[in-house]
This record gives structure tokens, C-alpha cells and sequence, in this order.
């Protein structure tokens, strides 16, 4: 997902690294005031808790699949659908939580084409079975509703729109506000489907484009025509997605992974020429991280009219068939007009945030503060490390250190935007503290490969960076991701000597860092205490490697 902004804003030798180890709605810049006090924002409600809590109704539950038919009519502006759920119990009860806005209406639950009691309450839709589901066993149940989706948030949820010819586009993008604004399901992110069937009925003449492959299209004879889709990966409920329009579809391929290009008549060929960055793209991102995650359900890249989303194999893209951000140099050093930001961040989401997911809301810089590294890898990849220090420094001046990015557990609370550059930053600061960029890149290589296909917390990655790298990297961890402020290196000078130490709010904070000449850079291993260290530099003259890490400095 994009940021919404808050302020202004050599490939060889990479090669060589990674080889030898492994061999919307348009968003609008707001320039914030420092000085500007933070208003405290409100608690999580109700429905924040229910939606973000994995409770006892939840854990109780493992999800298999999910079949979802849905009819869409654009005349009426109305849904119909029913998704068969497929679970197995993890303990005995009699009782499941699922999720559906209030505002759409149930007409039944059933199991085994016998009607299920619920309960409503706020979006959450609790089942009882009139007889105990025994622990170990797989249950179906299927769940009928229909009604009018709501329109809202920065991408519209669900959107009964027209093109700019008048055609009908409807489309959906309800990260956030949750899958359950359209259709059921159990709307969290720990537990995800193992596979999952969507079959779309719209107006003939028009195309859905969904996730998964392709199976089938077929007239229904009533003015109706299904369009089939097999997922064959888990996904993120929030991943699911319609694209309905008047597209005209392209494809190529990448070795035999099939590509699959969808815009509107009137753009295809502006997008003909744009989309071409796609292949470029996967192959920068296979280099690093390995197989592209989701084979079996190719990768698709479709136009919208809002910015773009990253929907898991059926990437979104609204960003007008140009380079950089809207047309802007999304970073501000000439770098981001070389290339399509949008191609670039969302489909990088297929990596971290589709295929490695948090397991919870609060731990969302796994999405995009890795994605956003993402941005900076594949600069690296194209045009060599300078630009990559470039293009990764000046994401500096995006981050507001206000609130820590990692927010309290178990409320649908979205953490502060500081996640996707602070959470960027940091990274790239873990790679000069790892100071091995050959070890670094088997390491981001090694933790995809862990994880694909997993939903995990922060724990787990920090786990594996102390296994890995044989340190003990929490301190840091925890004050870049749990604290608002960034370590300050402190330094005082006398004669031939200066002592130093870190503030942080972590007291066993410690971390190496490369200071005094920029010809001849000494790494020290600086806490939380002071220490001292000879040198014939002084105040004006002793430097810090700050290009390489995320850190203040005081000379005191």
C-alpha cells in the first residue's frame, strides 16, 4: 500500500553479493510543522477491537479455503454472494467468529443445508451450531448475503464507478477498512486460507480481473457472464479483489511465469509502453529474494483509477503511465523519475506484505517498511550503490519520529506512516551494522525463504537475525520499531581523545558504528555507558558514517 504523505518529499557489484552466498484516490503532499503538537489519538472503539483481536472465537478455528461466488450488477449498484468456508477446529465449541459490515444483509448460514443462529455486533458475526464441533475435524458452512458495499476510505473500499468514456469500472481496495466491507470472512490477518475459488458474475461485455489463474469464463444465458478464478497460494482477505471494466488484456512471459496486462482501450497503448518496467522489475526482485512467490497464479498488473494497491498476483496501478510518484520526484535526487514508483513499491508487496505477512496490524512495517527497502534494493540492483545511499538517505526527511511504528497488538489500529521510511532506514542501518554485504544479502534472501507463506511478528524476524548473525540484535530492534526517538550518538572531545556513548531509550542499546575519517572510517562499538577512544581529529573535523545508518549526532 502507499504512504499517505505526510511531508514534502554498481548493479555489479550487487550481483556479485547476492551471487556468492546463494550462487487511490490521488494522494496530495501535506507539509506538517515540527513544532506542530501530535494530538493524542482516540482509543481503539468496539468494533477497532473486535476486528483486530484474535479471540477466543477466532483462535478456536484454522481456515482451509474459501469459495466465494459473487454477482456483481452494476445497473443496481448491488451484490449478491455466497462464500463457503472451509475450517477446521482447533478445540471443541460451539461458536466461530466471522466478519460482515453491518450495513450488508445476511440471509442465511448454513451447514449442511441447515440454518446456523448468529449473532451481530459491530461487523463481527458470531455462529452457533446447535451441537459441539469436536476438535481436528473440517467443517463447511456456507454464508448468503447480499446488499450495497460501501464507498469509502483513500482507495473506496468498494466502488460501483464509470470510466472516463461513461463504461461501468467497479473496483475494490479495502486495506484497512477490512475484506468484510464486501464480502465474509474471518477479517484479521494471522490466519490465512490455504487456497481459495472466487467466481465473479458481471454484465456481459465487461472483465473481472481477479486474483489466482484464470480457469474459466462462461455465459449464463440472463445477460450474466461468470468469470472463474482458482488461488492456489494463501492469501491476505484484504488481498482479495474485483477489477471490473472494460479492460483489454495483453500477456508475455518471464522464462514460465506468465504476465498478464489489463487497461482501458483508450491507454493500452501508454500502458503497453509503462507495463514493460514490470518484467524488469520481477526479474531485480527474483534476483535478490529468489522464485517469484505466487508461479502458479502468474502475475497480473492492472490500470484502476485510483493510485494502486497490491493485491497478491493481480497488482493495481494508477499511476498515470508515467515515472516517479504522480509524476512527482518521489524522492527529491533525480532518481524516482527513472522509474514507474507504483510497478515498482506494489508489486514488491508480492514479497513482504503478500507472500511474508504480519500476523497482526500493529506489526505492518513487515509490509511496507520492507517494501519500501525494496525500492531502495531495486535502485541498487539498476544503477549501482551510490544511487541506492542516494535514493535511501533522502527518505530521511519523510520520517516524523512522533510514535514508535510498531502500535499495540490486537486493535485494527494502522500504525504511524513513519513505517515505511523509518522502517526502511532502519533496515538499511541492520545491513551497515551486519557490515558484509555479501552476508546481508543471503541473509534477506535466507528470511524470505523462511518465512514465504507465513504470517509472523516482529519476534520471529529478530530471532533470526541474533540466530544468524550470531548478535544480539533486540536492543536495536526494539529502539528503532518500539520507541519514537532514534539513537543519538553522543560525542565529547578533549585533546587526542573523544568519548562517546548512545542515548536511547533501551539501556542495553548497543550498536557498532563507523566514525573519524571518511578515507578511513574505524567502526567503534558504542552503549549506553561512555567510553573513550584516541585520535588526532577534532570536534570540526571528526566525522560519522552517516549515509550508511539512521542516527543523530551530538557533539557536545
Amino acid at each position: 500500500m502507499l504512504p499517505f504523505i505526510l511531508n514534502t518529499f554498481t548493479r555489479t557489484n550487487l550481483r556479485a553479493a547476492v551471487l556468492l552466498p546463494s550462487v487511490l484516490c490521488l494522494l496530495f503532499a501535506v507539509t506538517v510543522d515540527s513544532q506542530t503538537p501530535t494530538p493524542t489519538p482516540p482509543g481503539p472503539t468496539h468494533a477497532d477491537i473486535l476486528r483486530g483481536e484474535y479471540g477466543k472465537y477466532r483462535a478456536n478455528n484454522d481456515l482451509l479455503a474459501y469459495d466465494l461466488t459473487i454477482k456483481v450488477d452494476p445497473s443496481r449498484n448491488y451484490i449478491t454472494g455466497t462464500n463457503s468456508i472451509q475450517f477446521k477446529m482447533l478445540s471443541d465449541d460451539t461458536r466461530i467468529q466471522l466478519d460482515l459490515y453491518d450495513n450488508l444483509y445476511i440471509d442465511h448460514i448454513t451447514m449442511a443445508k441447515r440454518e446456523l443462529k448468529y449473532e451481530r455486533d459491530s461487523g463481527a458475526v458470531f455462529v452457533d451450531f446447535p451441537t459441539t464441533l469436536q476438535k481436528g475435524q473440517t467443517y463447511t458452512i456456507a454464508f448468503e448475503y447480499h446488499g450495497t458495499p460501501k464507498t469509502i476510505g483513500r482507495f473506496g473500499g468498494f466502488t460501483f464507478g464509470k470510466d472516463p468514456k461513461g463504461r461501468p469500472w467497479v473496483f475494490t481496495a479495502c486495506e484497512g477498512l477490512g475484506a468484510s466491507l464486501w464480502w465474509p470472512n474471518k477479517d484479521q490477518w494471522k490466519d490465512e486460507v490455504n487456497e481459495m475459488w472466487m467466481h465473479v458474475i458481471i454484465p456481459n461485455g465487461l472483465t473481472d480481473v481477479s486474483n489466482g489463474r484464470f480457469l474459466k469464463k462462461r455465459d449464463l444465458g440472463d445477460g450474466f457472464t461468470q468469470w472463474d478464478y482458482h488461488i492456489n497460494y494463501p492469501i491476505n482477505n484484504y488481498d482479495v479483489s474485483l477489477n471490473i471494466g472494460n479492460y483489454e488484456h495483453w500477456s508475455d512471459k518471464l522464462d514460465d511465469l506468465t504476465l498478464d496486462f489489463y487497461a482501458l482501450p483508450e491507454d493500452l497503448e501508454k500502458a503497453k509502453a509503462q507495463f514493460i518496467q514490470a518484467k524488469g522489475m520481477l526479474k531485480a526482485y527474483q534476483f535478490i529474494f529468489g522464485e517469484y512467490p505466487f508461479k502458479k497464479d502468474g502475475y497480473k498488473l492492472i490500470q484502476v483509477p485510483y493510485s494502486g494497491m497490491e493485491h497478491q498476483s493481480a497488482v493495481t496501478y494508477g499511476n498515470r503511465f508515467a515515472n516517479g510518484y504522480l509524476e512527482r520526484d518521489w524522492t527529491g535526487v533525480g532518481i524516482s523519475t527513472r522509474f514507474d514508483f507504483i510497478i515498482i513499491h506494489e508489486s514488491g508487496h508480492e514479497w513482504f506484505g503478500n507472500a511474508v505477512t504480519a500476523a497482526d496490524v500493529s506489526d505492518m512495517w513487515i509490509h511496507e517498511g520492507w517494501t519500501t527497502y525494496l525500492e531502495c534494493l531495486y535502485v541498487e540492483y539498476r544503477w549501482a550503490h551510490d544511487d541506492y545511499l542516494k535514493y535511501t538517505n533522502a527518505l530521511k526527511k519523510k520520517v516524523q519520529n512522533r510514535t514508535p511504528i510498531i502500535t499495540h497488538r490486537g486493535t485494527n489500529t494502522e500504525p504511524p506512516q513513519d513505517m515505511y521510511f523509518k522502517g526502511a532506514l532502519f533496515l538499511h542501518t541492520l545491513r551497515s551494522v551486519i557490515d558484509d554485504d555479501r552476508k546481508f544479502y543471503a541473509l534477506i534472501r535466507d528470511l524470505f525463504q523462511k518465512f514465504k507463506y507465513q504470517t509472523i511478528m516482529t519476534e520471529d524476524l529478530v530471532a533470526f537475525f541474533n540466530d544468524r548473525t550470531g548478535m544480539d540484535l533486540t536492543p536495536v530492534f526494539d529502539q528503532y520499531l518500539r520507541h519514537a526517538a532514534i539513537p543519538v550518538l553522543e560525542l565529547k572531545f578533549t585533546t587526542g581523545m573523544v568519548a562517546y556513548r548512545w542515548k536511547a531509550d533501551e539501556p542495553a542499546f548497543s550498536m557498532p558504528i563507523k566514525v573519524g575519517a571518511k578515507d578511513n572510517w574505524r567502526i567503534i562499538k558504542p552503549t549506553t555507558e561512555w567510553q573513550t577512544m584516541q585520535t588526532p581529529l577534532t570536534k570540526d573535523t571528526f566525522d560519522v558514517a552517516t549515509d550508511l545508518y539512521y542516527v543523530d549526532i551530538a557533539k557536545l
